[in-house]
């Protein structure tokens, strides 16, 4: 799922995404952002706030670092699925769970709608099937509040055992580089 953009200047950056969607989602992006650009226009991304209609005085960046605190954060784990191993994951309802338990929220219906936006934003990733298929459109909700519906943070170092191949090994030496941003990498 990774994908390169050369610059002007010559400079490749290379792109990964956790899975096909949401590379599609970035190229859709980018492009759309480079049209607007030679256009003179401005781009500006749909912004989730907007359309679930968020409060102000809740900050998705400052619960996002409370949900990873290592004492009192949603603890990470390794789930099976599938005769697929999950590593550095958690289930939809451990984050609703979590949300009702730090008072984040008052019930359940408002801890999908927060979900939805943390997953909205990037600040959670679908893992496995289920998860994937709700992000996608395919259920009412695209976070789902289920005990097998697998999500993990961005940055946990996630990683998902169970159907690797000898390619895996090309692509992890390939596209070493340091981190710019998330889902960004540049190729030393």
């Amino acid at each position: 799922f990774v994908f390169k953009l050369t610059a002007a200047k010559q400079q490749d950056h290379f792109f990964q995404a956790a899975y096909l969607e949401e590379r599609d989602a970035w190229v859709r992006d980018i492009k759309k952002a480079i049209h607007c650009l030679d256009g003179g226009q401005r781009f500006a991304r749909k912004s989730t706030r907007k359309s679930i209609r968020l409060p102000e005085t809740i900050n998705l960046s400052t619960l996002y670092l409370s949900m990873k605190d290592p004492e009192t954060g949603i603890k990470e784990l390794k789930l099976e699925k599938d005769k697929k191993v999950f590593n550095h994951c958690f289930t939809g309802s451990c984050v609703i769970d979590w949300l009702v338990s730090s008072n984040s929220i008052r019930n359940r219906k408002e801890g999908l709608l927060l979900a939805s936006s943390l997953l909205s934003e990037g600040y959670l990733q679908p893992a496995g099937d289920t998860s994937k298929a709700a992000a996608e459109g395919l259920s009412d909700t695209p976070f789902l509040d289920l005990s097998d519906a697998y999500y993990y943070f961005p940055d946990s170092g996630f990683f998902c055992e169970g159907y690797s191949s000898d390619d895996d090994v090309v692509l992890k030496e390939e596209f070493r580089g340091t981190i710019v941003k998330q889902g960004c990498l540049l190729k030393q």
